[in-house]
C-alpha cells in the first residue's frame, strides 16, 4: 500500500554520517567531485517518525519520499560539516580520486558523484512535520548527541 523512497539517512552510529565525518576529521572535508551535485538526506529520527506517521494514517497510500525538505549541494554539506566540527580546512576530492578509491575498495562512486534531489511533497502535504528540516539542525543534533526526544515505533 505504501512505498517509501528513502534519502541518505544521517545518524550518529551508522550509515553515511560516520564515514563522511571521518573524512572531515582527517582534512578531506572539501567538496567531492564538482561539489554541485545535490544531496538529499534525512535524520534517522525523522525516518522513524515518518514511518510511525504513515502507520497511524491508514488512508495514506502510494509512493512517498522519505527525505528532509531541504536538499543541499555536496559543497554545502562539506562546508557545514567543517563548520560544525571546527575544521576550517578540507582537501577537495576530485572525481578521478574518488573513482580510483572506489576501484580499490570495490565499490561505486554513484552516491557521491550523482545528484540526488528528492523532496517530500506528499509526506508534508499529509501533515507530517520534520524535527530536523534543515541540515544544520540535523548535523548539530548528531554531532552534539542532542536528539530532541527518543522515538519509538508503534
Amino acid at each position: 500500500k505504501i512505498k517509501l523512497r528513502t534519502a541518505i539517512v544521517l545518524g550518529k552510529n551508522d550509515g553515511a554520517f560516520p564515514r563522511i565525518i571521518n573524512l572531515v576529521k582527517y582534512y578531506f572535508g572539501g567538496k567531492m567531485g564538482s561539489g554541485k551535485q545535490m544531496f538529499s538526506w534525512i535524520h534517522e529520527e525523522d525516518v522513524a517518525r515518518s514511518i510511525e506517521w504513515i502507520y497511524n494514517n491508514p488512508e495514506m497510500e502510494g509512493i512517498y519520499n522519505c527525505a528532509a525538505p531541504t536538499p543541499v549541494t555536496n559543497n554545502e554539506l562539506m562546508q557545514l560539516l567543517r563548520k560544525i566540527t571546527g575544521n576550517k580546512f578540507g582537501l577537495n576530492a576530485y572525481s578521478w580520486m574518488l573513482e580510483l578509491g572506489a576501484a580499490i575498495i570495490g565499490t561505486e562512486t554513484e552516491l557521491i558523484l550523482k545528484s540526488r534531489w528528492v523532496v517530500p511533497a506528499k509526506l508534508t502535504q499529509s501533515g507530517f512535520t520534520f524535527n530536523y528540516p534543515t541540515l544544520s539542525e540535523a548535523l548539530s543534533a548528531i554531532v552534539n548527541k542532542s536528539a530532541r526526544k527518543q522515538y519509538h515505533l508503534f
